[in-house]
């Protein structure tokens, strides 16, 4: 059996690495609990394909964190191998100098993260100097390599990462952000030039910048950990572990490939998703959750998906990651049984995904429904008799018709909507994890629009239909729906395409949908211990 790292500790005063603020939220401190329940994973594993032997055993194990910020990953694997290796090397000395120069190494991402991993795993902040632990370097950086490496610009961005050079083109001593893991075209060279000759890591674990500003408004971002990923497989490790943004799931910016080389990727052996990122990184809201996964080099096969959902419900399932005929990876093992009962209900055949034409997506319009943007204000009072109510960020103003040049077939039906950023984005959890999922909604009568900051969820020529749309759109049972596959803040129009249509000349309730479907006990505990009832008085 083997030892699980304690998660408390250990009657010690509070660890400095449990305490430090982080740098921003594309750039997180790992605590250490968390650290080492990734390594409790990676050891897992490694016993399972050594024939039960302990990794932290192994004096030939070399492990690579190459975008090291605390040290935190360094600190714990040292941590354990100085206990594991004991027999192997009684003397402490010789034992850690074994560890720190031969087993150990990482990459700071700043002069700063370099220089606190370095005083995190040697005590010292010079790896050769007094107080060091280890007593065998003869360079003041140690395994822990830092030096500034620069972008590469084609003309506007950088040919590695895609930084913006408006944003990015800083001089020293400014922190430029050129990570030096994915700024070279060929990793194990880089690898060579930076620790030595012919070397190949067994391990690379850790925790990579999140994004770069694009030099948009407000938190305008592009995704990096993808490159971090795709450049940590080309060094071929037995094992690689890492903890990243859980949207590419669903979605993300720029992340379609990756998305899908991923979940087509039978060498992942585990993913741990947790929905609220605060469920690991405390204060750090990284929106639609993170994961962390384990990709094995020599083995495939289907994955151990661990879910930790809101409320504090956990499952576990082994499954592929990708569902017959789905492009997404659906994140709750628990939503699996659901949507196969909805498919076989509308359609008698078995799978996951209804057919386009059973689908409520498709009545879903797209964003600027009526081509009125975010930033659109109305007049504050009616001037034309014909003139129409806008729905805008902020209340309601008038328009002229005539403003309106896009769907004007739809200006004189009933319309139901709902916000384009889901209630997670106001704030809407609660104490307990339930959610709310959809913000603002309601029922529009004729002459009225709508800017982009809200979406259609379906219009209608009388308002029985209309109010009877809005009466499914509330339950619990389709916000459920749209929770499972939506992956941040954002709700577009694929948002809802787990959501099957219904026939709205009558109300729904979700006890109504609970027996349509057949739901059983503890699904329908799934579904009402996890989202809200919805609160009366909206529009």
């Amino acid at each position: 059996m083997l030892d699980k790292a304690s998660f408390t500790l250990r009657g010690r005063n509070p660890d400095v690495l449990t305490c430090i603020a982080n740098l921003s939220n594309d750039e997180v401190f790992t605590p250490p609990e968390f650290a080492n329940r990734m390594l409790d994973t990676l050891a897992e594993a490694w016993a399972k394909g050594n024939d039960g032997a302990s990794i932290w055993a192994d004096p030939t194990v070399r492990f690579l964190d190459p975008f090291t910020k605390s040290g935190v990953f360094l600190r714990e694997i040292t941590t354990r191998l100085i206990a594991g290796l004991a027999g192997w090397k009684p003397d402490l000395q010789e034992r850690v100098d074994h560890i720190l120069t031969k087993q150990v190494f990482g990459i700071g991402i700043t002069t700063l993260t370099a220089l606190l991993a370095r005083r995190s795993l040697y005590c010292s902040k010079f790896a050769n100097g007094e107080h060091s632990v280890a007593k065998s370097f003869t360079t003041e950086a140690g395994n822990i390599w830092f030096e500034r490496t620069e972008h590469r610009w084609s003309e506007a961005r950088c040919t590695f990462c895609g930084a913006p050079r408006e944003v990015f083109n800083r001089p020293a001593p400014l922190d430029n952000h050129a990570y030096a893991f994915i700024h070279t075209n060929d990793i194990k060279a880089r690898m060579g030039e930076l620790f030595g000759a012919d070397m190949q890591f067994d391990v690379v674990i850790g925790n990579p910048p999140y994004q770069l500003s694009d030099g948009g408004q407000g938190a305008s971002a592009i995704p990096i950990y993808n490159k971090f990923v795709e450049q940590a497989k080309a060094l071929q490790p037995r094992f690689l572990s890492m903890v990243i943004p859980a949207r590419w799931f669903f979605g993300g910016r720029g992340l379609d490939s990756f998305r899908k080389d991923m979940l087509e990727d039978r060498h992942i052996q585990q993913i741990v998703d947790f929905p609220d990122s605060r469920q690991c990184f405390p204060n750090v809201d990284v929106a639609g959750g993170i994961c962390y996964f384990l990709w094995d080099r020599d083995k495939q096969g289907d994955c151990r998906v661990v879910s930790h959902g809101f409320g504090g419900h956990e499952s576990e399932s082994i499954r592929p990651l990708l569902e017959p005929g789905c492009d997404i990876f659906i994140r709750n093992n628990d939503h699996i049984s659901i949507l196969r009962k909805i498919v076989r209900k509308e359609t008698g055949k078995e799978g996951v995904v209804l057919p386009r034409e059973l689908r409520f997506d498709q009545q879903v319009s797209g964003q600027k429904p009526f081509g009125l943007r975010t930033f659109y204000r109305g007049t504050p009072a009616k001037v034309n008799l014909d003139d129409l109510v806008v729905l805008q960020s902020g209340g309601r103003a008038w328009a002229a018709r005539t403003e309106i040049v896009e769907n004007t077939h739809l200006i004189d039906r009933w319309k139901v909507f709902t916000s384009k950023s889901s209630a997670e984005h106001a704030g809407q959890v609660d104490r307990n994890g339930m959610r709310k999922v959809l913000s603002l909604s309601g029922v529009l009568p004729p002459a009225s629009v709508l800017t982009e900051t809200y979406v259609l969820l379906g219009t209608y020529d009388d308002e029985d239909s209309a109010r009877n749309c809005f009466s499914y759109v509330t339950t619990r049972f389709f916000r459920f729906l749209v929770a499972a596959r939506a992956s941040a803040q954002d709700l577009p129009r694929v948002a809802y395409s787990f959501v099957p249509l219904q026939d709205f000349s009558r109300p729904w309730s979700d006890d109504d949908l609970f027996d349509k479907y057949g739901l059983t006990p503890e699904e329908i505990e799934l579904i009402t211990s996890t989202i809200r009832l919805w609160e009366a008085g909206v529009v």
